[in-house]
């Protein structure tokens, strides 16, 4: 899951070099953090967050698939 969101995260922004993510395994779920670079954080996000929570949907639909709990932070 974490490379989906990091293929998903660099063909939206402008500097894809800068795009990371790290995941945090906790007890209860998958905490994926997307970190982009300042300039392109509203790419990412998009008008009213409807890009943030087109990816955040895709990413829930794996993790149904997949049976666990993840959640995402964009940073």
């Amino acid at each position: 899951m974490k490379e989906m969101i990091e293929v998903i995260a660099k063909a939206l922004v402008t500097n894809p070099d800068a795009v990371t993510v790290t995941e945090t395994v906790t007890e209860r779920e998958t905490v994926l953090t997307l970190h982009v670079d300042p300039a392109d954080m509203g790419k990412v996000i998009g008008k009213q967050g409807r890009i943030a929570k087109a990816i955040r949907t895709v990413l829930k639909a794996k993790a149904i698939r997949d049976d666990v709990r993840v959640s995402l932070d964009i940073e």
